[in-house]
């Protein structure tokens, strides 16, 4: 398994990971409708615009297949770094990409001077606290609602010092 920048051409399978991924992922969160529906076309055009604008984008690669991407920068919030995304198709969960995607995430961040990061995650997603919690996050304080598919969720946040 490799970690790499994304490359042109890349867009059209991230897309299917970030899909896939929600589906499995917040199945239990969101209504099977919305799911169902998310815009495998829009997520494309999102990537392809990433990639052309030279964004923070890494991608997981095993077997010469993509299984993953993390994507990451400068936070909103003044002095930190963060973790936007990280995800990895269900069927490549647990065979350590998502520890090489953020492992290379903090490095970058590392790399662009920043001492601290932050990300955000569904409080509902134990999985994914659990594997953060394991890689040295701490739950800060903050949380956040927000409206995703016509029902508001909970975010918290984690952090870490890099």
């Amino acid at each position: 398994m490799t970690i790499r920048r994304a490359r042109p051409g890349d867009a059209a399978e991230l897309a299917v990971i970030h899909v896939e991924s929600w589906q499995e992922a917040y199945r239990d969160d969101f209504s099977h409708d919305y799911l169902s529906g998310l815009d495998l076309e829009w997520r494309e055009r999102w990537f392809e615009t990433r990639i052309e604008e030279g964004g923070e984008l890494l991608v997981a690669v095993a077997d010469g297949v993509q299984v993953g991407f993390c994507t990451f920068g400068a936070s909103s919030e003044g002095g930190w770094g963060e973790v936007f995304a990280i995800y990895v198709h269900p069927k490549h969960w647990g065979r350590g990409h998502g520890v090489r995607l953020l492992d290379g995430a903090q490095a970058g961040l590392a790399s662009m001077s920043f001492d601290r990061a932050l990300l955000w995650v569904l409080e509902s997603n134990e999985r994914a606290r659990r594997f953060y919690e394991s890689r040295g996050w701490s739950l800060g304080k903050p949380i956040r609602l927000e409206e995703i598919g016509g029902r508001q969720i909970t975010e918290v946040r984690y952090e870490r010092e890099l």
